[in-house]
């Protein structure tokens, strides 16, 4: 009888052997580099750090890292061209003794002042009237946002050219109609020039103030004017008792920005007078440019713009304070 051929160690079954039989395992072993990301993933502090990261670089690269340069150089004597090496407050001192500079200042403050009022009074006119029934009331509120959406140099220009001393629109019609009886020099004369140029600040940022102040009157509901007729309020009460109260904490926030547009506005004093006459409508903005730029000075236009940081946190800090009636509004206390 033929012997059957042995099989070989590779090919005999473990069956009857006794031994376990060697089963691949299918178990799927999570990388740790994978776990991590998934936890990051799933973790909302690191999500919204990662949304905010490209923010904060172009935050970094176009804020931050200018306005230090700025305070820097306003420390030294740097020159366009020329590296400057560290002065200390001379740059300030010479600023305070500059009768130019304390004109910028005084022109600032009075430009910012009287634009920010005339704003703020016209706007919530404005918007008071916006939230009557009026007819075309859609279409009027798109016309008032006409003002604030043109380019500031294109309003500039057209300022410009209503306020030209030979062939200005506004002194013809004041002249047809006898008011005058010769054309008025608007951006020759200081205290017209100023005038002029918060005229056209106003025409741009009524706006603002108005629709904004539009959005806040249309929160404050009816019931609280139904309840003040029926004690007897009369309109101007209402006003005073129940629209002004509940406006505060957004009056606040929109006169803030009037505030920090107006005292750092450029352009339309660049556009209209370049400053003049006589440096009568120069701002720190322009006056620290003028230096800076074209005058080659960079310490001393740093300095300039730099020392108008003080004024912009006072803005910031109004509205702070402003903000702390909404806690007294919704019942909770001042801390």
């Amino acid at each position: 009888m033929q012997d059957r051929p042995r099989a070989s160690g590779r090919e005999v079954s473990a069956e009857g052997s006794g031994l376990p039989s060697a089963q691949p395992s299918y178990r799927s072993v999570t990388r740790p580099s994978h776990a991590l990301v998934d936890r990051l993933l799933n973790n909302r502090h690191f999500l919204g750090l990662a949304f905010m990261l490209p923010a904060a670089v172009l935050l970094l690269l176009f804020l931050t890292y200018p306005l230090g340069l700025g305070v820097w150089l306003g420390f030294t004597d740097a020159k366009v061209g020329r590296a400057g090496v560290w002065v200390g407050l001379e740059n300030y001192e010479f600023l305070i003794g500059d009768s130019v500079a304390r004109l910028a200042l005084f022109n600032t403050l009075f430009y910012t002042i009287a634009a920010s009022i005339i704003k703020f009074v016209l706007g919530l006119w404005l918007a008071l009237l916006l939230n009557k029934h009026l007819p075309f009331k859609a279409f009027l509120r798109a016309i008032v946002l006409l003002p604030f959406i043109v380019p500031t140099a294109l309003s500039a220009i057209a300022f410009w050219w209503l306020y030209d001393a030979q062939f200005s629109v506004l002194s013809w019609v004041l002249t047809k109609l006898g008011w005058i009886d010769r054309y008025i020099d608007f951006l020759g004369d200081p205290w017209n020039a100023r005038w002029s140029v918060i005229a056209a600040n106003v025409w741009r940022g009524v706006p603002f103030i108005a629709i904004t102040l539009l959005a806040g009157l249309q929160t404050i509901s009816p019931s609280l004017y139904e309840a003040a007729a029926i004690d007897g309020a009369t309109p101007w009460q209402q006003f005073w008792n129940v629209t002004l109260p509940l406006l505060t904490p957004i009056i606040a926030v929109v006169m803030t920005f009037s505030v920090l547009f107006t005292f750092t506005d450029f352009q339309l004093i660049y556009v209209l007078t370049r400053g003049g006459p006589l440096n009568s409508t120069h701002l720190m903005a322009t006056l620290a440019f003028q230096r800076a730029i074209p005058g080659g000075a960079l310490g001393e236009g740093s300095a300039l713009a730099v020392a108008m940081v003080p004024f912009l946190l006072a803005a910031i800090l109004f509205s702070y304070f402003g903000l702390q009636r909404r806690k007294w509004q919704q019942g909770g206390t001042d801390t």
